[in-house]
This record gives C-alpha cells, sequence and structure tokens, in this order.
C-alpha cells in the first residue's frame, strides 16, 4: 500500500492512504542503516510504501519504501550537532511568521532559513504577524524589514492571526498547495493555523514573560487537510536554525542579491570577503544590499552558531 505520511512521533508515522484511511505504521531497522545522515529517515510528507500486519486484533503497518523527494526542508539536530533533522518533504511553500518583539526573530534566523530553503528550491513568503499590536516605532521596523526582503524578490505580507487581519491573502496562497508554516515558538503559528481552519482548534500558549519567548505547543510535525483545497504542515517551533551541508563557495548563490551581481566580480570564485574588485562589496558600500544580510552570510560562511536570546536586536 502506499500512502502520505502525516504525523511522525519518532517512532511511529500515521500514513494516510489515496483511499483516505489512516493507519499507524512503524519502520524497519535497516532504514536507519541506509548511510541517512538525519536523526529521522522518514519526515512528515513523505509517500511511503507499507504492508499491513495484525497482532493482537490491531491492524498496523510496516514501511518498505521512501519514494523519492520532490524536495524537503532540513535544519541541525538539536541534540546530535552533526547530524540533520528533516522538517518536512514534498512542501510546495514555506510560511515563516516573524515578530518583531514577544518573541524577537533576528535577520540572522530569517536569513538562514531562506538559504536553506533556496538551497532546497522552496518558496518562502515571510509573514510579519502581530501588527494589531504593534507601536509606530515597531511598525516603522516591520516596513524596514519588508523591503528588505520584497526587494530581493520575497513576497512579505503583515498578517494579525489574532484579528483575521490580511489572513484572506495568506489562503489564498495556499490553494491548491502544501504549506509548511515555521517561526519561533510564539510567533503565533497555532493561532494562525486555527485563523485559517477554526475547525482544526489547535492548542496555544501565552508567551513567557520570563523569557519573552514562546512555550512549545506543537510536539511533532503534523500535516493537516483543509476544507478549501489546501495542506498544511505544522511544525514544532525553533529556536535556532544551522545551516548545513553547505560549501562555502555556494553559500553566495542562496542569496538571490548576491548571485544576481557575482558574475560581475573580478574572480568567479570570489567569496565577497578581501577579494578585490568584488561586486557584492561594492554592492554594500552603496547600500544596495543591506548590511543584516551581509552580516548573516559571513556568519554562515564563519560556522557561527546563534544565540537568539542573547544577541541584541540591531539591524
Amino acid at each position: 500500500m502506499t500512502g502520505t505520511v502525516y504525523k511522525s512521533t519518532g517512532s511511529w508515522y500515521t500514513v494516510k492512504t489515496m483511499n483516505g484511511k489512516f493507519y499507524e505504521c512503524r519502520i524497519k531497522g535497516r532504514f536507519r542503516l541506509q548511510g541517512i545522515k538525519s536523526t529521522n529517515p522518514i519526515a512528515v510528507g513523505d509517500i511511503v510504501e507499507f504492508q499491513l500486519e495484525t497482532k493482537n486484533n490491531t491492524e498496523t503497518g510496516i514501511i518498505n519504501r521512501i519514494e523519492e523527494r520532490k524536495n524537503h526542508i532540513v535544519r541541525k539536530s538539536v541534540n546530535l550537532s552533526k547530524q540533520t533533522h528533516i522538517i518536512a518533504s514534498n512542501i510546495d511553500q514555506v510560511f515563516l511568521l516573524v515578530t518583531i518583539d514577544n518573541p524577537p526573530t533576528l535577520t540572522s534566523f530569517i536569513d538562514r532559513f531562506l538559504v536553506t530553503a533556496e538551497a532546497y528550491s522552496i518558496k518562502t513568503v515571510l509573514l510579519f504577524n502581530k501588527v494589531d499590536v504593534y507601536n509606530e516605532d515597531t511598525m516603522f521596523e516591520v516596513k524596514y524589514l519588508k523591503s528588505i526582503y520584497t526587494k530581493i524578490g520575497y513576497d512579505c505580507i503583515e498578517i494579525s492571526a489574532g484579528t483575521g487581519y490580511n489572513i484572506d491573502k495568506v489562503k489564498s496562497l495556499m490553494l491548491g498547495k502544501v504549506s509548511m508554516f515555521s517561526g519561533h515558538s510564539g510567533v503565533g503559528k497555532s493561532t494562525l493555523v486555527n485563523a485559517i481552519e477554526p475547525s482544526l482548534n489547535l492548542k496555544t500558549k501565552q508567551i513567557s514573560e520570563q523569557h519573552m519567548q514562546g512555550q512549545h505547543t506543537t510536539t511533532f510535525a503534523e500535516m493537516f487537510d483543509l476544507s478549501f483545497d489546501a495542506k498544511i504542515i505544522d511544525t514544532p517551533g525553533i529556536k535556532g536554525f544551522g545551516v548545513v551541508d553547505m560549501e562555502k563557495e555556494e553559500v553566495g548563490d542562496y542569496f538571490p542579491e548576491f548571485f544576481a551581481i557575482k558574475h560581475e566580480c573580478k574572480f568567479n570564485n570570489c567569496l565577497h570577503i578581501h577579494e578585490p574588485k568584488c561586486a557584492v562589496k561594492q554592492a554594500l558600500e552603496n547600500d544596495e544590499i543591506a548590511y543584516s544580510r551581509y552580516r548573516s552570510y559571513l556568519q554562515i560562511l564563519e560556522g557561527e552558531d546563534e544565540h537568539y536570546r542573547t544577541d541584541n536586536w540591531d539591524n
């Protein structure tokens, strides 16, 4: 039988078949011995083949094959830094929720996420949430960030999951697609999903006042069928987003504004750091490239990990 993985709890997978029936499935042990470097060999969104077995009057499945993925998106494993964790696969687009404060989403996080999505050919839309509660200064920050990312070519939408502002725009982009929602804990992913499809009634929690960050409400990634010809993948809130499996020479190619002018650099293998006649550095001096983006690029090249709760919010 063939089906799509809708939920993963680490050892069991909820798989939906073409006829709409759900089965709880597990994998054969050898899956973990096939050179897969990720901590989870199977992810939500995977299309798998499985065989049914009955034990104690309970019918479950054993997954014996994963079909080739159209794409997938990964991050560094939380506990095993040398391994990756596949967040989801076969995605049409990602909605990255961004909040200026309560909790803050730093540009380093946004840029690392976008670089990874570019590397795996996944379209990303930035959703600036909670605009209904921002003051004038905070809204200026929203407008500033929107100008940076819109200029590069990313769709940016101001929304309020709490009031429903611009939710219709988000829904229109979701039609006929599998969309993943991601962002820090507390940015309003579950609230947004509930606004899009109230019948799901996902759990939400308040922001922790002590740390100004969200409390985890989604434990595992899970796919949901919606009532208007769309699917979503809700993911656990993530504090950091480490970039993996990239050579230094290719990182710049995943910054669209760098890639667009790299042919103007004197050297074909220019890393845009100390090389003479570098088009990227010249564009930076001319304020044609945002300093925050260039800083993120250097941090990725240097392999720096993120420290989201201690960094200052600056651009």
